[in-house]
């Protein structure tokens, strides 16, 4: 809506009855409730959304990150019924959002993917013959969705059976698919992404990568640019990878390529996120891009023909979450009674959030997102620092002594960590 504002575009914003007060709400120049609360009556309910944008006279839709982000029958809808979806079109997502097929897509263009079963599998006997083949550990995972949801890690064949069948449920649960596949499970990997953007007219460029390693059960709470551990040689050979992949699709608009980056320096695919990330933000403040601006743009049919952005110093953003850390990150909806965001140079915040205003329990536990710049790693991590203390929060717990003490250790100071270092090195906070 701010991107909007500078480009003279009016915004209409969507909302369900426990988000009536959320900041873009009172910050649309429109707003039409669709529904109550749970996600299928509201967010997820293609006709009310499609209705609010057709009483308002909406040209498009930005989807956000969320709900039906990277749903292909939602862009599908949007181009039936003349309004313009902000992203993919329904081919592409569908290519890149069932998993399976984005393997099978981006092997044939070349970029190394793990290695894995071949389609999905289909009962206990063809899993046991591929666990076999690829050899233990594997990991189970969905073929559609993500969040980490219906994945489960196998290090024995006597776990396989039940595990499978977890798996397979969890995945039903979440997505409406019990679909799964399996990979060999890469040992102390990094979690590394590529930050693409493509054109309608075939061009396609990348923006560097980043860094997303640290997750607590695949959920990731901090990101940065660049990553501690990619140099300009093997950023060149990440780079031309996720160029490869979104060319192959013809891929149009802002989209993420991830890969699991092993201690070797090899890296794999992992799957594409057809959509804007929580943690573009990081990108932006690095790259001096409007990454939002240039989805609308590019949607509207300009080109990026020419386009050169010089990346410059490091970027570092935490998750605020309403979750407890000391008590298993459990949530922690309520009202924001104190509510003051850090500021001051090189600190930017993101947030729906305002004192007095109450997080609800219905949706994800995200209520900002810190980002800052500077010069160098080092200095980032201080402004962080920085920015932490200054950020207050009274009425419910935040993530933000998590950052803290996590910032402090020599082990993020040095870079050295990977995707397990929160589940497995007992790192906690009291």
């Amino acid at each position: 809506m701010q991107t909007c504002r500078e480009l003279g575009i009016n915004t209409v914003g969507v909302y369900s009855t426990a988000d009536r007060d959320s900041l873009h709400v009172r910050y649309a120049d429109e707003a039409v409730c669709i529904g109550p609360p749970l996600g299928k009556d509201s967010y997820l309910n293609i006709p009310r959304i499609i209705a609010a944008a057709e009483i308002t006279n909406a040209d498009a839709i930005h989807p956000g990150y969320g709900f039906l982000a990277e749903n292909a029958d939602f862009a599908e809808v949007c181009s039936s019924s003349g309004i313009k979806f902000i992203g993919p079109q329904a081919e592409m997502i569908r290519k890149m959002g069932d998993k399976n097929t984005a393997r099978e897509t981006v092997i044939a263009a070349g970029v190394p993917v793990v290695p894995g079963s071949e389609g999905l599998i289909s009962d206990v006997k063809d899993a046991q013959v591929t666990a076999e083949k690829i050899g233990f550990p594997i990991i189970i995972k969905p073929t559609a969705g993500g969040g980490g949801k219906g994945m489960r890690v196998v290090n024995e064949a006597g776990q396989l059976e039940k595990a499978l069948a977890t798996a397979q449920n969890e995945a039903q649960q979440a997505f409406g698919n019990s679909g799964v596949y399996f990979e060999k499970f890469i040992e102390t990997p990094r979690h590394v992404e590529i930050q693409v953007l493509s054109d309608q007219h075939g061009n396609t460029m990348h923006l560097g990568e980043r860094d997303c390693t640290i997750q607590r059960r695949h959920q990731k709470l901090i990101e940065e640019t660049p990553s501690p551990v990619v140099n300009e040689e093997l950023r060149t050979r990440m780079g031309d990878a996720a160029v490869a992949a979104a060319a192959a699709i013809n891929y149009e608009g802002a989209g993420t390529i991830e890969f699991l980056l092993d201690k070797n320096g090899d890296f794999y695919f992992m799957e594409m996120n057809t959509r804007i990330q929580v943690e573009h933000p990081v990108t932006e403040e690095r790259y001096s891009v409007d990454l939002v601006k240039e989805q609308i743009l590019v949607a509207a049919g300009e080109t990026i023909a020419g386009y050169v952005f010089s990346p410059k110093g490091h970027a570092i953003e935490c998750r605020i979450n309403a979750e407890d850390p000391a008590h298993s990150f459990r949530p922690s909806p309520g009202e924001l009674q104190v509510f003051h965001t850090p500021g001051g140079y090189g600190v930017r915040v993101d947030s729906h959030g305002y004192a007095s205003y109450r997080v609800p329990p219905n949706y994800d536990s995200l209520i900002a997102k810190l980002v800052v710049h500077a010069d160098t790693r080092e200095e980032a991590i201080e402004r962080m620092l920085r920015a932490l203390d200054e950020f207050i929060v009274a009425g419910i717990k935040t993530t933000i002594p998590f950052h803290k003490k996590l910032l402090e250790t020599e082990e993020f100071k040095k870079g050295k960590y990977d995707t397990g270092f929160l589940d497995n090195s007992g790192f906690t906070v009291s």
